[in-house]
């Protein structure tokens, strides 16, 4: 973000001598900003003063024109790294006289105490520990020589500290630790890297460590302290433990990811099934034993946010020493790996001369499967209890939860977001268009919501699955502290149109007769995508939503859709066949029976010699059957997701999922292993609406089924199979755009939905567009999925005006096809608004 100093002209100014009052908003708060200022207008000669607001930093320069010119330049141009300017305002003032803003120290330019009051500053994202701070930590004559909470102005904790603007010590969780006088010296030091540094603190002050055991864990339960907490941390990792390990943003649990018996442990305690665990690294050397790392792959390992970056596993063959026990990641084609972002991460590890640890960390969020991040060091002790042996925790109190960012890098260096939270939150994301002070709820899986006011949005860090109390509280909280940083308070709220969402139900419940603007979910979608790419809505796109679930106009489970999209509407284009979904959102769980409902509907038999039939015992199958018969709690669905999954199973790949997800995830794996000799894709049939119809065309996969069962009867191995199908889906995707920019004469397209995590995919359907001449929109900030989604709800309910509704009749979701296919002007309010 860039901005250029906006002047007003005032009374007073002479010749030899202005003054100028300057108000800089934007990321300027936690940066080190004000010791910028202080500095740049010390080397210039100027007096004057700065402090903070609610708004963000006011500065009052006082010399001759040309240094106040240069210093108004300068404000932008050479900004501190974790600052982002948006905006200054100057204003010219009557000059005040030399001497008449000299501090108790005679500068002739101070730092004054903030002002309380209305306006909006930026709280920066948390920041991984800077290069001066690590080389302090590992130097044995640094009095902050393995301190576990060292940081300076230009790294540490920021958004999970802050408890209220203007950003100071007063208002962070670091007021209850007073400085040391050697603090305070540096603190006070224009000329020190700590200056005005919030969190700085040292062995004297700060925070303290502590490790509790758990009762039966060995060597009782009291607590021990610092070095010794630390060292024995260290020992229990290093003995197959797992410890619960309080970092900046929440709890994670760690244990050491090469010991078979312990990650085993992790897993049946968590009851995380065959989830994949993120693991942590000392470095991006270590990371490249695990998977490849380019050059992309390793700013993305080294940034200042520090995410977990997945990486490609190494193929077979690869002489690579992969010392990751198998239960890391079972079945995935990557592995999620971070390097240290904390100080207390690198002891972990070990500095010279510490007795060896584990060479790799399992770091997995603090949490039972299903719940928010524990960030209470009480809570910690009772809804961690089972899980950890012990806990190395702090006296720092987290004020926000902040799960670990999660991205992936693309073939051509780019990133993309699948979860945004630490290193990316509360950093705004700037809009093509305006927008009045809302709030989106986002949905209920991968939650996540959004404030916005003017060309300006916030997300809120990762929340996770609505799934009950803890997390609707987790949802209460962030709201709160979006509303308080922000200062946005909300005349608009927008949600996603599913009747039983958690989130919609959360939305109304707090409208207080507000509009509520409900979004079809794969409007929002394409919405997200289109505005993350700064679209300004005024020409539609062909946006193409692949996801799991989505609430369709017909009442039937959409997912497999291509729209013809703006902010203020969207007609369905094309969309994958309907299929029957056995027990609706309860089935997703068997994608075994989701491949035999696709079978029936294309006309298969069952035959035992078929995987997924092998899958299902006799009982099941016959009871499948009835059931498909009679339409019993068989809701129709056109889901891209549920494909993947019947293919997955179909192929003998995954017929029972653990987690959300990992049917399709296991076929990406099995697609990759083959994905340079897997031979052409199999074909889609698509069935285009009868003329003079306003139908949407088609996408059959019939053939597609037809073909895979043909070469697995033929002795094709599995991953041969899946990508066989990924290109039949890119292909798919190509030639229903072709067919869309000829029939409308669009050619943007926008990818976006949860299914284009999968990175195959992705990059082929990138690819296949780009060579066909098409301007490809996809996600690098906000996340395909549904984390992403309260971005799009955002611009289409701001774009929204007069609720109406095209589709025909409601739908009756126990039939097996489609109602009439709708089509949107505009979202519209709930019916009880």
């Amino acid at each position: 973000m860039t901005a250029t100093v906006e002047a007003r002209p005032g009374p007073g100014s002479g010749a030899d001598r202005v003054r100028r009052r300057l108000t800089v908003r934007g990321t300027v708060q936690g940066v080190g900003f004000r010791p910028f200022v202080h500095a740049l207008a010390s080397r210039l000669g100027l007096s004057g003063h700065a402090l903070n607001n609610a708004g963000g930093v006011v500065a009052e320069v006082e010399g001759a024109p040309a240094a106040v010119e240069a210093f108004c330049r300068g404000l932008v141009e050479q900004a501190p790294p974790l600052a982002a300017v948006s905006s200054v305002a100057a204003e010219d003032i009557p000059p005040l006289g030399a001497g008449s803003d000299t501090g108790p120290d005679g500068a002739g330019f101070v730092i004054r105490p903030s002002e309380r009051g209305g306006g909006r500053t930026l709280i920066p994202p948390d920041t991984a520990t800077c290069d001066d701070c690590l080389r302090e930590l590992a130097d044995p004559a640094d009095r902050r020589h393995r301190h576990p909470f060292v940081t300076c102005t230009h790294c540490g904790p920021r958004f999970t500290i802050a408890t209220a603007l203007p950003y100071d010590r007063a208002t962070t969780t670091m007021a209850a630790f007073p400085l040391c006088p050697a603090c305070a010296r540096e603190y006070a030091d224009p000329a020190d890297r700590r200056f005005h540094a919030q969190p700085v603190a040292c062995h004297d002050c700060g925070p303290r460590l502590r490790l509790t055991r758990a009762r039966g864990a060995g060597a009782g339960t009291g607590a021990v302290t610092g070095e010794d907490a630390l060292a024995g941390a260290r020992r229990l990792l290093a003995g197959g433990a797992v410890v619960a390990v309080k970092g900046i943003g929440g709890y994670h649990l760690a244990c050491d990811a090469t010991g078979p018996a312990a990650v085993a442990a992790l897993r049946e305690r968590k009851a995380r099934g065959t989830k994949p665990f993120a693991v942590m690294c000392p470095d991006a050397q270590a990371a490249a034993r695990l998977g490849r790392v380019g050059p992309a792959e390793h700013r993305a390992l080294t940034g200042r946010p520090r995410p977990i970056v997945l990486l490609r596993r190494h193929r077979p063959g690869e002489r690579w020493d992969d010392p990751l026990a198998d239960g890391v990641c079972p079945g995935s084609p990557d592995v999620g790996v971070l390097l240290p972002y904390t100080p207390l991460h690198r002891l972990l590890f070990g500095l010279p001369g510490d007795p060896p640890g584990p060479e790799v960390l399992v770091m997995t969020s603090g949490n039972r499967s299903g719940e928010p991040i524990v960030t209470d060091d009480r809570e910690a002790m009772t809804r961690l209890a089972g899980l950890a042996d012990a806990w190395l925790w702090h006296d720092r109190p987290i004020a926000a939860p902040c799960d670990d960012s999660v991205v992936r890098v693309r073939a051509d260096g780019s990133e993309v977001v699948l979860r945004r939270s630490r290193g990316h939150v509360p950093a705004p994301v700037e809009l093509p268009v305006p927008v009045e002070p809302s709030l989106a709820a986002g949905a209920d899986l991968k939650n996540a919501i959004c404030v916005a006011e003017g060309h300006s949005a916030w997300f809120s860090p990762h929340i996770g699955d609505l799934d009950d109390l803890a997390a609707l509280r987790a949802l209460d909280g962030a709201e709160e502290r979006l509303r308080a940083l922000t200062g946005v308070t909300p005349r608009l709220l927008a949600a996603d149109r599913h009747p039983g969402y958690r989130s919609a139900r959360w939305a109304r419940d707090r409208a207080g007769g507000r509009p509520l603007r409900l979004v079809q979910h794969h409007h929002a979608h394409i919405a997200s995508a289109m505005a993350e790419n700064g679209l300004d809505g005024s020409a539609p796109v062909i946006g193409v939503a692949f996801d799991g679930t989505g609430y369709g106009d017909d009442g039937a489970v959409w997912g497999g859709e291509v729209l013809l999209a703006g902010y203020g509407g969207y007609r369905r284009l094309a969309h994958l066949a309907y299929v029957p979904l056995p027990g609706g959102d309860a089935g997703v769980g068997n994608p075994c029976r989701t491949a035999l409902s696709h079978l029936r509907s294309a006309g298969i038999p069952w035959d035992p010699d078929l995987p997924c039939a092998a899958a299902c015992p006799p009982e099941e199958r016959r009871v499948l059957e009835r059931q498909l018969e009679r339409s019993l709690v068989c809701v129709p669905t056109s889901s891209m997701g549920r494909l993947f999954d019947a293919v997955s199973s179909l192929a003998g790949v995954c017929h029972r999922a653990g987690y959300e997800g990992q049917a399709a995830v296991e076929l990406e794996a099995a697609a990759a292993a083959a994905w340079q000799e897997g031979g052409p894709g199999y074909a889609f049939a698509l069935r285009r609406p009868a003329p003079g119809g306003t139908g949407a065309t088609v996408l059959d996969p019939a053939p597609v089924l037809r073909e895979a069962v043909r070469d697995l009867r033929s002795g094709a191995p599995a991953p041969v199979v899946a990508a066989r199908f990924h290109r039949a889906v890119a292909g798919a995707v190509e030639e229903i755009c072709h067919r869309a920019r000829r029939d409308t004469g669009t050619a943007a397209v926008a990818l976006s939905g949860g299914v284009f995590a999968n990175a195959l995919l992705d990059e082929e359907c990138e690819r296949r567009l780009n060579t066909a001449g098409f301007t490809v929109l996809r996600h690098h900030r906000v996340p395909p999925g549904d984390g992403g989604l309260a971005l799009g709800q955002l611009l289409v309910a701001a774009r929204a005006g007069a609720p109406r509704r095209a589709s025909a009749k409601p739908h009756d979701p126990s039939a097996n096809g489609p109602a009439t296919d709708g089509e949107h002007t505009c979202a519209w309010r709930c019916p009880a608004e």
